[in-house]
């Protein structure tokens, strides 16, 4: 018997695919959840709403370029989120294009202070009952990854 019939779900698909539908899904998450009013951007404002409502959390995802890799005080931060997200069970990616992030979730901003975006929660929005597919295929893709040992998995946003 593998874990699959355990659960009840098909197998998981391997490689690129299976990343690329992450990403995907991940896409789709985020403009559902801006839609609905259920993101909170930047590392200050998750921090501070992860340590006032961490049960209202549904998914984090953590933001850097290549050029943001040698920023030590925000790399600590990154630390303290997914240590925070791991003891709170909240899953937890990161993406390694913060450009293609702002065009998801930023499009129509006026010119001015950019947003910070390296790291954007997903809450539980108020409505009872509320289900998002993308948020449940995240979730699976996020428990695949850690029974691979790959805690924080890196999805590649699509084009």
């Amino acid at each position: 018997m593998t874990l699959e019939e355990i659960h009840g779900q098909q197998p998981v698909p391997s490689g690129h695919d299976w990343m690329q539908g992450a990403g995907t899904a991940l896409h789709e998450l985020l403009v559902s959840a801006q839609r609905r009013g259920c993101l909170t951007a930047g590392v200050y404002e998750s921090a501070k709403l992860m340590n006032v409502d961490p049960d209202n959390v549904a998914f984090c995802v953590l933001a850097a370029d290549q050029e943001d890799e040698g920023d030590i005080a925000l790399q600590i931060h990154f630390t303290l989120i997914q240590a925070f997200c791991c003891e709170n069970d909240i899953d937890i990616v990161r993406v390694n294009d913060v450009a293609k992030l702002a065009a998801i979730v930023a499009p129509n901003e006026e010119a001015g202070e950019p947003r910070d975006l390296h790291c954007i929660l997903i809450t539980n929005p108020n409505e009872e009952g509320w289900k998002d597919p993308a948020l449940e295929k995240l979730n699976l893709f996020c428990e695949e990854s850690r029974n691979v040992n790959d805690w924080v998995p890196t999805i590649p946003l699509p084009e």
